[in-house]
């Protein structure tokens, strides 16, 4: 998304130069460097964490996202109905929730485990609406990793779980919302403003939770850090892998990020995960892998 509207509004120079390093990366090395840069920017965050309040991380990221957004989209705010801002507002909301839930969730169990959960939001859009033995097996399978997380041990608390399940529900609703926004609004703008709109309403609970250490540099520095690896980067990628690859495949390779937010944790956080764990894991992702692989289809071709 991103990186479409930088070409349209760069032109040439480092525009042209990143799209040629970008271009020339295979698409499921995109798609690997985006979940890393997703996952190494909520380490970012998860280390400010023991000094400021989730809510303030949040906050920061959120406003990062939206600068970068807003300054490279630029989108048009006259012309649309209010249902059209009835549903970019919603989908704001929905990225304040998902993010506020997940980094409540992480401050509190292991990054891996947080982000294996919240994975149930897009694995429930996979299978929604399915009536094949198949696709409920899928949701049995999942449903046991998680409940093999939420056994508790290994830095694993109930209430870390719950909140990562109201993420997975949020990415679940910003999935409906999303695909909405697209249809309302041309190009990236609609999730620009989006953004704009989550940014408003997290800012003043990180602002009543932090007061001045809002301004505190480390928080600014490593917070605004979070917002681009987390954002900016990885739409950037997603989009150029997309334009090269059919989505159903895109859809099975971003199925390993719970395994590669729990090795960025491990590497990053040292939060080493036990047996059970790693198996809870590998449950959520084969679950995802075969909803995605059976879900129908009419035709197989990549985005452009």
């Amino acid at each position: 998304m991103v990186a479409r509207s930088a070409e349209a509004a760069g032109g040439g120079g480092p525009a042209r130069l990143a799209r040629t390093a970008i271009g020339a990366v295979p698409p499921p090395g995109l798609i690997l460097l985006g979940i890393v840069s997703i996952q190494v920017g909520a380490a970012l965050a998860k280390n400010l964490f023991g000094v400021f309040p989730p809510t303030a991380v949040v906050s920061v990221r959120l406003v990062t996202a939206a600068l970068v957004l807003g300054c490279v989209v630029r989108p048009r705010l006259r012309g649309h109905s209010r249902t059209d801002w009835a549903v970019v507002g919603l989908l704001g909301l929905t990225f304040a929730v998902m993010n506020s839930a997940i980094y409540q969730s992480m401050a509190r169990i292991p990054l891996g485990v947080a982000v294996t959960v919240e994975f149930l939001g897009p694995l429930s859009v996979a299978i929604a609406g399915s009536r094949r033995v198949r696709d409920a097996l899928w949701v049995v399978l999942a449903g046991g990793g998680v409940l093999l997380l939420a056994r508790g041990g290994g830095g694993v608390d109930a209430i870390g779980v719950l909140w990562a399940l109201l993420a997975a529900a949020a990415w679940a609703g910003y999935i409906l919302l999303g695909a909405s926004t697209g249809r309302r609004f041309p190009g990236t703008s609609g999730l620009a403003m989006a953004m704009a709109i989550g940014a408003l309403l997290a800012a003043p609970v990180g602002v009543a939770q932090a007061g001045t250490d809002l301004l505190s540099p480390r928080l600014l520095v490593f917070g605004a850090a979070a917002g681009l690896l987390s954002s900016a980067i990885p739409y950037a990628l997603e989009i150029e892998a997309l334009r090269r690859m059919p989505a159903r495949v895109f859809a099975i390779l971003m199925s390993v990020e719970p395994a590669v937010a729990a090795l960025v944790g491990m590497v990053v956080l040292g939060e080493l995960l036990g047996v059970r764990q790693w198996v809870a894991i590998a449950c959520v992702i084969v679950a995802s892998i075969g909803a995605t692989r059976s879900t129908r289809r009419p035709r197989e071709t990549p985005e452009t």
